[in-house]
């Protein structure tokens, strides 16, 4: 008879059927490479004009400090609240709970915007195969409002696939990624040979940036490119090893600077940048048409259509894991602690999530045109992701701090890089603040107005404080006792068939 352990392997392995490669797809995703290259690079070159290259090197810097935070702090305490359990434990509860929160608001919206992105790129196509009216409704990409009507169908066609399972959206996520990059490294490889545009290295020297603010501004649009990368390291829960979420994290970090570069000399390379800053969210259909005919013209803007559905996927799978540690530290309430009795996915906080998103997304249907809507939405996630970004590497100095007695190698890896590239993103974000305080003398909800745009983060903080307030005083959550997070294996999730494919038969221990 079968012994008690062989029956019952323990719900930690149960779980733990992700990768590597699983990571990587998570990452890659969440990250959205062809996305950023395809609707930002002309947000960036309003700002940088053609020292974009040099700027998306320049910000790689802090951001690689960050990921080696993350991969220190993951290897001892592995838990899909990441920055929120790291930073609650190292500097305090209050700064924790912002940690998550800001993840959380950001998530939001980044999928609010993302959903009309995805449905301006479904009526692109629709119009490039003839089709640009249905019974009199103008199937115009640039609308905010037509372009959230058909996003809100993605939405819900992403929800529902998160919800299934995490291993199955990887799987589809890594075949998405192969045909995205596959497309994007064939016409950004054909436009750096051929582009008319002359190459010059100027485009590589930070310093030729036009002023501090646009230098500032375009450094946390830079960081919003990158933000992602993390995604990896939120699914611990399920991943076989530590050490396999922090390499597909770094995997998948090192990728999108290649393809950042590559993409942005490839669009300077064909387009003034006049013309990047005009074509805005229609850059890569642009490129496309500039480099060969129909219908290979097309595939640029299939391959944005793949990598907006994907990082709306894979936005959501990390998201909500997040609140799910928040929901089981009770500093959010329970419902998203609900977890999928057959797919082991945290399915109720899958669906308010994206509720929250389409929510958000029919109320920025006032913002009439969608390369604003988008600007809006980039800035304000960009100051809060440099903050978390920010308090999560100094969680890191802070747990490590020890190290600065260690050697210089020790000190450097553990503590002096976190801090450095801490410091940099608080700096940043706080420039910002001030010249966004100070540049305009009137309210107005637009891109271009600083009140505006200093108002949207300021309220997703004031409100994660009302929000951290009523859970240590209201339902008195321990995690603002102690600043610890629950540990990863309070909750049982149950066995699917791709977990037990993983596990090793019971005569092998």
């Amino acid at each position: 008879m079968p012994s008690a352990v062989q029956q019952d392997p323990g719900p930690a392995r149960m779980r733990r059927s992700l990768g590597v490669k699983d990571g990587v797809a998570i990452a890659a995703s969440s990250t959205a490479a062809t996305t950023s290259i395809g609707i930002g690079m002309g947000t960036l070159a309003a700002y940088t004009g053609r020292q974009t290259p040099a700027l998306l090197l320049l910000a790689f810097l802090p951001i690689l400090g960050i990921a080696l935070s993350y991969a220190r702090l993951n290897r001892i305490e592995p838990n899909c609240g990441s920055g929120y359990t790291w930073v609650g434990r190292s500097i305090g509860p209050w700064p924790g709970f912002l940690t998550g929160w800001v993840v959380l608001v950001g998530s939001v919206i980044f999928m609010a915007y993302t959903g009309a992105v995805t449905g301006s790129v479904v009526l692109q196509l629709l119009n490039k195969v003839g089709l640009r009216s249905i019974g009199g409704l103008h199937l115009d990409p640039a609308s905010t409002g037509i372009s959230t009507a058909v996003g809100l169908v993605a939405l819900v066609i992403v929800t529902v696939t998160a919800i299934t399972g995490v291993r199955a959206a990887t799987r589809l996520q890594m075949w998405l990624l192969i045909f995205e990059y596959a497309v994007l490294l064939l016409f950004c490889g054909y436009a750096l040979a051929t582009g008319d545009q002359p190459f010059s290295l100027s485009w590589l020297n930070p310093f030729e940036i036009s002023s501090p603010q646009a230098l500032a501004q375009g450094m946390v649009l830079a960081v919003f490119f990158y933000w992602g990368w993390d995604a990896a390291f939120s699914v611990n829960e399920e991943t076989r090893s530590s050490t396999d979420a922090a390499r597909g994290g770094l995997i998948a970090l090192v990728a999108m600077l290649g393809l950042f570069l590559i993409g942005a000399l490839a669009f300077q390379r064909v387009m003034s940048t006049d013309e990047l800053i005009h074509n805005g969210p229609q850059a890569l259909t642009f490129l496309g048409s500039s480099l060969a005919p129909e219908p290979w013209a097309s595939l640029p803007l299939a391959a944005l259509m793949c990598s907006a559905f994907a990082s709306l996927q894979s936005n959501v799978i990390p998201t909500a894991r997040g609140t799910l540690a928040m929901a089981r530290d009770r500093t959010l309430g329970p419902v998203w602690q609900r977890v999928h009795p057959r797919y082991g996915s945290p399915a109720v906080g899958t669906l308010l999530i994206m509720a929250l998103a389409a929510l958000l997304a029919v109320l920025a249907v006032g913002i009439p045109k969608l390369n604003d809507m988008i600007l809006t939405a980039v800035n304000s996630i960009g100051l809060t992701v440099a903050l978390y970004y920010g308090l999560t590497a100094l969680a890191c100095a802070v747990r490590f701090r020890a190290s600065l007695r260690d050697g210089v190698v020790r000190a450097l890896r553990d503590v002096i890089v976190p801090a450095v590239s801490a410091l940099t993103l608080f700096g940043l974000g706080g420039y910002l603040v001030w010249d966004y305080a100070t540049m305009s003398d009137h309210f107005e909800a637009t891109p271009d107005n600083g009140w505006f745009m200093l108002l949207l983060p300021v309220l997703f903080i004031a409100l994660g404080l009302a929000t951290a307030a009523w859970a240590k005083w209201v339902r008195r959550a321990p995690y603002f006792r102690t600043g610890r997070g629950t540990d990863a294996d309070a909750i049982s999730l149950p066995m699917d068939a791709d977990a037990a494919a993983v596990l090793p038969h019971p005569s092998e221990g």
